[in-house]
């Protein structure tokens, strides 16, 4: 069965769209079967793997509304081993339709439910929101991982986020753990980057990832050529940090954090 991964921080900017895109592409070209699920209206992750939401047919939102299953939903990538589930706008629609309908929270559980076996991982990117989507995800997943921006406040935003993980896990998903948190924008030659980091190790412990994403030009530049950054510039600092935390979470073997 696949190991689902949810990637949620309800603060924009901190590095989302960036880590779901890239995480998938180093997971599958180590050669683990991966699904690369857009679960935010804006599509960022859809464009950000070079599909044109234009041209798309079928898209989460109609699997996650009942319309269609998900083999109708999954799409090819550039990279053989990873499969997308786009997305487009009408997922914004998904909270309002699905307000009065039972299990609500279980719509994309039940849509990845029949495919999971086909994959060894699954990548759900969020929206920067605590809504109805990013519950689904949590629903649907087995560990939580959360990006944090290295800037001021940082942590602030956090407690909520957690809040919600211990509201899912108690209720909705009690296997719910947390895979870790990822700093990103890091650049460890100013005081604040290195700031962030200690205090989210003395306040989290060993769930921070080893591995930090520096802030990179590249990385910055490779969706604008729907590209993720392994296609776009193997080279990079930014390609060589994702391929760390894809070999991270690979060696975590499965467990999590609670």
């Amino acid at each position: 069965m696949a190991q689902i991964i949810c990637i949620a921080n309800q603060k924009g900017g901190v590095g989302k769209t960036t880590t779901a895109v890239n995480l998938s592409a180093a997971l599958a070209v180590s050669e683990k079967r991966t699904l690369l699920v857009d679960c935010d209206p804006q599509a960022n992750a859809t464009t950000g793997v070079g599909l044109d939401k234009s041209r798309l047919v079928k898209t989460l939102y109609h699997g996650m509304i009942g319309d269609t299953g998900a083999d109708a939903v999954i799409v090819d990538s550039q990279i053989e081993s990873l499969k997308i589930m786009p997305s487009r706008v009408e997922l914004i629609g998904f909270d309002v339709e699905m307000v009065d309908r039972p299990h609500r929270e279980h719509a994309l559980r039940r849509l990845l439910a029949p495919v999971a076996g086909d994959f060894d991982y699954v990548v759900i990117d969020c929206p920067p929101s605590l809504s109805l989507l990013t519950v689904n995800a949590m629903t649907a997943a087995d560990t939580l991982l959360i990006p944090l921006q290295c800037e001021f406040y940082a942590l602030e935003g956090l407690s909520q986020l957690v809040q919600t993980f211990q509201r899912i896990k108690s209720g909705l998903n009690p296997g719910l753990k947390i895979a870790g948190i990822l700093l990103t924008m890091f650049d460890r030659r100013t005081n604040l980057s290195r700031q962030v980091a200690e205090d989210a190790q003395n306040h989290f412990k060993n769930l921070v990832f080893k591995t930090t994403i520096p802030r990179n030009v590249r990385l910055g530049e490779a969706p604008s050529f729907g590209q993720p950054i392994l296609l776009y510039d193997a080279m990079s600092s930014g390609a060589v940090s994702y391929f760390s935390l894809a070999k991270e979470i690979m060696t975590a073997n499965h467990t999590g954090h609670a």
